[in-house]
């Protein structure tokens, strides 16, 4: 179908035109609580001023995958009765980009602890490692991977090479997000491509059988309509929910509760963030500060002993998160400044651990 996303008001393209991203189905989860665009200069997101073009969900988005791909390399069954049992717990690698040693050190430190390691982009380089290729890396040692695709550097034809290679390592699920603009990383000489965004992506990775997981970003504005543009990506083919970042168990206890009140029955983790020391406040402050519960960063940096407060104060913040009616799991989720790699791994498992024996022996 055309890529038009369906949308034929004036305002609705002219919003598309005006994105940096070249959005086609609304917002991303980049717009500050300001209403600003997240790239510098830009000013109020394009739309914003387009919500009379709104509702969602759009038309269904056509999947690009292989004609017939309709078994999930990951069955879907499987994590739900796991689900059932105990909490399910992925875990952000914090690793070191390019660096095939740091990837594969920082994963036997990890994923001993969790049901996978989500790889996503290190948020401090633009360059590095293709998910495929760092899939492979850890899938065969045993390492079970969730593996994050973005749309900003590659075109609709490599994303989907890409999202094929991934599945042929064997990955666990494919995390499909739109991206984060160039302009906020280090290579801001570099034009993103935004062929496609993360509903086109998501109708991709399920056409090629993948368990694809979606973010839910409940705190971004138009904080009214997000609901109506995560439903889009489950009406593509999202199998998993991240919560988003969004102020604390009350707020994500609201939104996962919106969420369930759809009918949903997929799973749904919250994301949790992983602070343990001034190194990993500052990887978390960069993406989520304005939404993580209010003290959090400031308790722990400023302890007597950072990393035991951190792992104590994280591990509460996820047996909090747990214990709201439909969340199934959670994403620890952050990264560590270059050096801290390994530190902030051993923090992580840390806290899975600790996350796991509340759940063992509830109090």
């Amino acid at each position: 179908m055309p890529h038009n996303g369906g949308f034929t008001g004036a305002s609705w393209s002219d919003a598309v035109a005006r994105c940096p991203k070249s959005m086609l189905h609304g917002p991303c989860a980049g717009v500050g609580a300001d209403g600003d665009c997240e790239v510098p200069g830009v000013g109020a997101c394009s739309f914003l001023a387009a919500l009379d073009s709104w509702p969602y969900p759009p038309p269904p988005v056509e999947a690009t995958g292989p004609a017939g791909a309709d078994d999930q390399v990951w069955d879907v069954g499987e994590l739900t009765e796991v689900a059932a049992r105990r909490p399910v717990i992925v875990a952000d690698l914090p690793a070191a980009a390019l660096s095939t040693d740091s990837l594969l050190d920082t994963a036997e430190i990890l994923a001993p602890a969790v049901d996978a390691c989500l790889l996503g982009d290190h948020g401090g380089a633009r360059v590095q490692f293709p998910p495929s290729y760092r899939s492979g890396l850890l899938t065969r040692r045993g390492i079970a991977v969730w593996v994050g695709v973005n749309c900003r550097d590659r075109n609709r034809v490599a994303l989907a090479g890409e999202v094929a290679a991934c599945l042929d390592a064997g990955v666990t699920g494919v995390h499909c997000v739109t991206g984060d603009h160039p302009a906020l990383g280090h290579r801001d000489d570099t034009p993103g491509v935004f062929d496609l965004d993360s509903l086109d992506v998501v109708a991709l990775a399920r056409g090629h059988g993948a368990h694809v997981s979606v973010a839910h970003a409940p705190a971004a504005p138009p904080t009214a309509h997000r609901l109506s543009r995560l439903m889009a990506k489950i009406d593509a083919g999202a199998d998993t929910v991240f919560v988003d970042h969004c102020g604390g168990p009350g707020p994500v206890g609201e939104a996962v509760a919106g969420l369930r009140a759809t009918g949903f029955t997929g799973l749904v983790l919250a994301c949790v963030p992983v602070v343990t020391s001034a190194a990993t406040a500052a990887v978390v402050a960069s993406f989520a500060g304005p939404r993580l519960p209010a003290g959090f960063l400031d308790a722990i940096v400023n302890a007597p002993d950072p990393t035991a407060a951190g792992i104590t104060a994280t591990a509460r913040l996820a047996t909090r998160m747990l214990a709201l009616p439909g969340v199934d799991g959670v994403n620890l989720s952050g990264g560590a400044q270059s050096g801290h790699e390994r530190a902030a791994a051993r923090a992580t498992a840390a806290i899975a651990n600790r996350v796991f024996e509340a759940a063992r022996h509830p109090t």
